[in-house]
Order: structure tokens, then sequence, then C-alpha cells
């Protein structure tokens, strides 16, 4: 599937191979377009592209497969830009929590249009369009209404049991699809296979919660932590091979085995072969006079002139 964005620099190429479901793409559903849009990451604070669906009813986070030498033939041109977008849908209650904890920092009621204002990212203000927003925002905020209008302030406790309500939720998505988690990672990063050993729960909590962090804050991800009564790992388990770690590392490879235990007077040498008839009958010849094969190959010695 493909789509295309206006630019305020003309390009001569503005096409791109998307990959996304229909009711995202689709205008006949509700009036309005699909619209790419910057906004801030709220995990990282940096610029990230989203799209807003049509009617600005879901918002979609945008992800690029990116690999070396590539292009696409799309209709009679090719593009030379190789990326693979594809759009998967993102809660924006993700979105809207840096700018609602920012505003809590008062301590008072506010304005929900108030709150989230950003004069590098304007497009913020559309995520308050949003069904899902409307529907899902008390779950981080106090609100209190007066007269016609409605107020809102950030609470930290609602905040983490909405964290852990997604955290259990994606617990049940990973057990239902089949997904390695803990210790079966090991195995199974690269290859397709069922879990050798059963994971704990606390391992599906870990892995939950470490998707989940990717969209919140390092200060709201180790609250999570401690809300979902998991102690800190001082050293982080090994998730990947050892031979794919250290292809990827730019340290000096080091042996895979201990070659000393063959130092070790334990070692116990393998006898040696028994003679064939032939070599038993070259040992028995005399050897009295025989240069040796090496001396064919030795240097000569230059005779000094008299």
């Amino acid at each position: 599937m493909t789509t295309k964005k206006k630019r305020s620099v003309p390009t001569t190429n503005d096409s791109w191979v998307v990959i996304a479901a229909d009711s995202a793409l689709d205008p006949k559903t509700r009036d309005g377009e699909p619209t790419f849009v910057q906004l801030r990451n709220p995990a990282t604070g940096a610029a990230s592209q989203y799209l807003f669906g049509v009617g600005d009813l879901r918002v979609y986070e945008v992800k690029a497969f990116v690999e070396d030498c590539r292009s696409w033939f799309i209709g009679q041109t090719v593009q030379r830009d190789g990326k693979l977008l594809y759009l998967t849908p993102v809660d924006p209650i993700f979105l809207l929590l840096p700018y609602v904890q920012s505003g809590g920092v008062e301590g008072k009621f506010q304005p929900l249009q108030q709150m989230v204002v950003d004069e590098r990212y304007p497009g913020c203000m559309r995520l308050l369009q949003c069904t899902q927003t409307i529907d899902s925002l008390h779950c981080v905020t106090e609100e209190k209404m007066m007269g016609s209008l409605k107020f809102h302030r950030y609470n930290h406790e609602k905040t983490m049991e909405w964290l852990k309500r997604k955290v259990q939720t994606t617990v049940t998505a990973l057990k239902n699809s089949d997904i390695s988690v803990g210790g079966g990672v090991k195995s199974t990063t690269y290859v397709r296979a069922k879990q050798e050993t059963e994971a704990s729960e606390e391992d599906y909590l870990r892995y939950a919660h470490g998707l989940i962090s990717e969209y919140i804050s390092e200060e709201l991800s180790k609250d999570l932590l401690k809300h979902l009564q998991l102690p800190e790992i001082s050293s982080p388990k090994e998730v990947e091979p050892p031979s794919k770690k250290r292809k990827l590392s730019d340290k000096p490879v080091e042996a895979g085995e201990d070659y000393t235990k063959f130092n070790s007077a334990d070692f116990i040498r393998k006898p040696p072969k028994k003679l064939t008839a032939a070599q038993k009958t070259l040992a028995k010849v005399d050897k009295t006079g025989m240069k040796s094969m090496s001396a064919f190959f030795s240097p000569k010695v230059k005779q000094e002139k008299k």
C-alpha cells in the first residue's frame, strides 16, 4: 500500500511504501484525510513521526524498516528511498502524559487546552480530538467540573494503576501469542521456537514492563517497576547468544574455551596407532649411509676460495 504526503519543500518524489490498516488511510469512513505529524516522543522528548487517521479518531506510530542498497518500483518510477514504513496504533494518553505531568507540577486544576501547549510541536493539540483521549484521560488525571468547563490535574497514583493495567494486558497478549520471554529469549531471539522452560510470571512482567517503558519517561518507568513490586536487576541477563554478542562488539574476541586444560597432567594422550606391514618392513631396512629426506632441502654450504 502506498501513500503520499505533501511537504512544504517540493521534492522529486513524495511516495513511500506503507503497511497500515485500511481504517487508518481510507478517507471514505469520515471527513478528512490521514496526516503525518511530528510530535514529541514521550520517552525521549525527541521528534518522532506519527499519523493521525481520518477524522483524527486514532493515532498511529510510524516505524521504518531500513536496509542498505534498497529501492522501490512504484508505477513507472523508481523510489530510491527504500524504507518500508509500517503504522501501529498507539494510545494518545502516552503522548499526552508529559504535558499533563508538567502542568501538574503546580498542583492545581487546569483546562486541558492550557496544559497541552507546545510551540515546537503544535500538532499535539490534535491529540485532544481523539476519541480515545476523551474516554481515557480520567485514568491519569483528576477531573472537576466548573459550570460547563472541565478541569484536570495530574494524579500519579491513578497513572501507576493505569500503567499497571497496560502491563497486565501486554502480559496476556504475550502469553496468547506464545512469545518467548525470560531465559527462553536466549535461544529464541533469532529462531522462532517453543520455549524449553516455562517462563515465570516475573519474566512476563519484566518483559511487558520493558515494552511499556518505550512509551514513558525513565522516571515513570522506575516508579512503575516499584509499583509492580519488581526489584531492579543490577546486572542484566544475557539475552543474545555469546557468539552473536562477540560479532557485534568492538572488543577483542576471546577464546570460547579454556585451552590450558590440554596442558594438564591429567590429560590422557591417545595411544599411537599400530604400524602397517609395509611400515614394519621399512623399519627393518639398514639405513646406514643414507641421507635423511631433510638433507635434500637444507641450504648448501658455500666453500671458501683459497
